[in-house]
Formats: C-alpha cells, sequence, structure tokens
C-alpha cells in the first residue's frame, strides 16, 4: 500500500474531478490518495465521484483555503 497526492490547486470544475479520476487509473487497490484543491466546489464534487465509483473518503477537510479529501 502506498499513499500518493494529487495537487489539482488553482484547477476549477470540473477539473479536480478529471485528474482524480486519471490518478486513481494508475492506483493499485489499498493505495490511498489525498487530493489537495482551492476549488470549494471539490468538497462536495470529489465525494460524489467517489461514492459513484465504489471509493471510500477517507477524510475531508478544509484549511487555509485549500480542500483536502483521502480516497
Amino acid at each position: 500500500m502506498s499513499h500518493y497526492e494529487l495537487d489539482a490547486k488553482n484547477m476549477l470544475c470540473p477539473m479536480p474531478v478529471i485528474k482524480t479520476q486519471d490518478t486513481v487509473k494508475t492506483l493499485s487497490s489499498g493505495d490511498t490518495l489525498t487530493i489537495i484543491s482551492t476549488d470549494p466546489g471539490a468538497l462536495n464534487d470529489i465525494p460524489a465521484w467517489a461514492r459513484i465509483n465504489g471509493h471510500e473518503i477517507m477524510d475531508s477537510s478544509e484549511q487555509n483555503g485549500e480542500v483536502l479529501i483521502t480516497i
């Protein structure tokens, strides 16, 4: 199991979701990914995408204008 980070800062919808989807395709089962975004919509969009695609949201938060979501 490995942990990865996706820098999706300064990207607007739908790019954080598209980049998340592209990155998840490269991961192995059990790997985790933290997405860092400055798009406030990502706090809703990425968890919705994850649920639809069967991925677990392990953590989500907003800190200093950044959205952090771990799947």
